[in-house]
């Protein structure tokens, strides 16, 4: 597939397109495995070149006025609605999302610069009285500074703007450093936002394919006072690390392993119909994915037969065909790992009703599977699969579901089915998680705290919350 030609491929340095002082790297069509193109590999130079230039832009642009930030961020939303196709493309090409969810992506990526535009002019502050009445307690807020953003490649797109928004919105510049497999959306996306008016120096993009050392530079130089991290909760351990040396301000979304509860009294079609959603969005490459369905033993054979027969009704193809709905794995390394979890899950004694072998020919594809009779103790139970595999694990009640559900150090998101509300939020209320969703297959809103527990993240991004990660507040004790 050609790559268009409106599409940068070069660094994006205070608001200049250059070249990377380390050479370029490939990126890859995961459809195919063959070339796309080749983008600038960032040096340690051009690191510190977008630091500098992100530092220089910083106190002006946390001097302009609320209403003008938030105007450029909704010009920003704009550009991304009318050139949604143009996205949309991209992201199939790179990332390998099929075209329904590519579009659904472009959509929901730009609705946080929307949501942002409106929060840039409710940062609040505050006065009371101190309860002595000695004197008054007067709070204002202002911008973190410079900021670190660290995006995955599952959602190119969503979690660029996702950590942008907020961050524009709040008086912050920032620096983004971009998966390796899909760097291109997130410079379309920096092209659009100095489109809609970001002054030069506020977004700076750089892109590589050798991360460590660059962002243990970043991290390293005293300018950077905001961390943004989204991706495995494995490298989240070793940025907390890092940070702590100089105390950077840290959020962090990391890994999941979400279960997905079909009580016994769930109605079937819409358990599936959600399951459809919370498993097969984004071919299942994503941290809010279902990784484990606790099914009622009643119903778990009818469950199972009705996910399978919805799964193994999807076409699988090339990413960029308007016909496939399950488009290939980000890359070769995702395959091997998707089929390793697999193979050890069925050697522990689980059955494949659908799929469970892998897919030869081009590409980095992976089949829908369903595995029935999963032990809970076994790979695809323990481990977050990342991939079109739905395990099937048979439970006695709802208390054996949230024994196993909560048997984990992970806490992002979880899904419960029943018919029966009060049932349904005791259980809600009972999950070690950041989201649920009840009776409902997608959680993920603009407008909603996204975030986790225990070792699935720190902090909460979108939703009103999003913005106070790069807000400091400071308190100024006075009297009259």
């Amino acid at each position: 597939m050609t790559l268009p030609d409106a599409v940068p491929t070069r660094l994006f340095i205070g608001g200049d397109w250059c070249d990377g002082g380390d050479g370029a790297f490939a990126v890859l069509d995961p459809s195919t495995g063959e070339q796309i193109c080749e983008v600038a590999r960032a040096a340690a130079r051009d690191v510190s070149a977008a630091i500098s230039a992100a530092a220089d832009a910083q106190p002006a642009w946390a001097a302009t006025a609320p209403r003008e930030r938030g105007e450029v961020l909704r010009a920003a939303f704009e550009l991304m609605r009318s050139r949604s196709e143009e996205l949309a493309y991209l992201m199939s090409l790179e990332m390998g999302k099929s075209p329904a969810d590519a579009r659904g992506e472009v959509a929901y990526a730009a609705e946080f610069f929307r949501w942002f535009s409106e929060e840039a002019v409710r940062i609040d502050g505050a006065l009371r009285t101190a309860p002595s009445g000695a004197n008054r307690i007067l709070t204002f807020r202002r911008p973190v500074g410079v900021a670190l953003l660290l995006t995955p490649w599952n959602f190119p797109a969503a979690m660029a703007t996702r950590k942008i928004g907020p961050a524009l919105a709040a008086g912050c510049t920032v620096v983004l450093k971009p998966a390796e497999d899909t760097p291109l959306t997130a410079l379309l996306v920096a092209k659009l936002l100095a489109e809609a008016g970001a002054p030069a120096g506020t977004v700076n993009v750089v892109t590589t394919d050798r991360p460590g050392e660059l962002v243990t530079q970043a991290l390293g130089d005293p300018r950077v006072r905001k961390l943004s991290f989204t991706g495995s909760t494995g490298v989240g351990r070793t940025l907390l690390r890092q940070a702590a040396d100089r105390i950077v301000n840290t959020s962090l979304e990391l890994g999941g392993n979400d279960p997905f509860i079909v009580l016994d009294d769930a109605d079937l079609d819409a358990a599936v119909d959600g399951a459809m959603v919370a498993k097969m969005r984004n071919g299942g490459q994503a941290c809010t994915a279902a990784n484990r369905f606790l099914v009622a033993e009643s119903v778990a054979q009818d469950f199972a037969a009705r996910l399978s027969r919805r799964m193994g009704a999807l076409r699988m193809g090339p990413a960029t065909d308007e016909n496939t709905q399950l488009g290939p794995m980000i890359n070769r390394r995702a395959v091997e790992g998707i089929a390793d979890k697999v193979e050890r899950t069925l050697g522990a004694g689980a059955t494949a009703v659908l799929g469970g072998r892998r897919h030869d020919g081009p590409g980095f594809f992976y089949p829908a599977t369903v595995l029935t009779g999963v032990p809970r103790d076994s790979a695809a139970a323990t481990e977050e699969v990342f991939g079109p595999v739905a395990p099937i694990v048979p439970v006695k009640d709802e208390r054996e579901a949230l024994e196993i559900a909560n048997n984990t150090e992970m806490g992002l998101t979880g899904y419960v089915y029943t018919s029966d509300l009060a049932r349904g939020l005791r259980v809600c209320e009972s999950l070690e998680v950041g989201m649920v969703g009840l009776n409902r297959g997608l959680v993920s809103d603009p407008s909603a705290p996204f975030g986790g527990v225990k070792q699935s993240g720190l902090g909460r991004e979108g939703g009103y919350e999003g913005i106070d990660a790069y807000l400091e507040t400071t308190y100024v004790a006075t009297s009259w």
